[in-house]
């Protein structure tokens, strides 16, 4: 019996170590909200814009459906507001390039979701001033570069 309590209580502590309690998060590899994508994002506002609504600089995210600019969660909330107003849940986030989708409530993956590697390049271009490295994907080494 106290083996198993153990075991138990060993799995609760990997749980707490890799749950989002602690943090750490896996992005999906898939997303059924892909289809709200702005049929245009290969023209974008640069990564340095300021929030639309309060005109912060910093922590702003791109929204992926009217490219909107606004802020996060931790200035005013201005794109969670936007995506509670408006139903917009897939955004990019300026500050590190990732994709947060709120109607999944998770980071998406972009090395394998393919509808957002287009907008992720050129926000990296805007950003970073060179293409992003792109990882080979299960044997399909030529349509990403690397």
């Amino acid at each position: 019996m106290e083996s198993n309590a153990s075991s138990s209580s060993a799995w609760e502590e990997v749980g707490e170590l890799y749950g989002a309690e602690s943090g750490w998060v896996e992005a999906r590899k898939s997303c059924d909200h892909l289809p709200s994508l702005s049929t245009d994002l290969s023209h974008i506002p640069g990564p340095d814009s300021h929030c639309s609504r309060c005109q912060h600089p910093a922590e702003n995210w791109l929204c992926l459906t009217c490219k909107d600019v606004l802020c996060s969660r931790f200035i005013n909330k201005h794109m969670l507001n936007h995506h509670q107003e408006t139903g917009h849940c897939l955004a990019l986030s300026f500050s590190d390039l990732s994709v947060w989708c709120f109607a999944c409530d998770a980071y998406l993956d972009v090395q394998m979701i393919q509808q957002l590697q287009p907008v992720y390049e050129v926000a990296h271009l805007l950003k970073f001033g060179q293409r992003p490295p792109f990882q080979a994907i299960n044997g399909n080494e030529g349509s990403f570069s690397s």
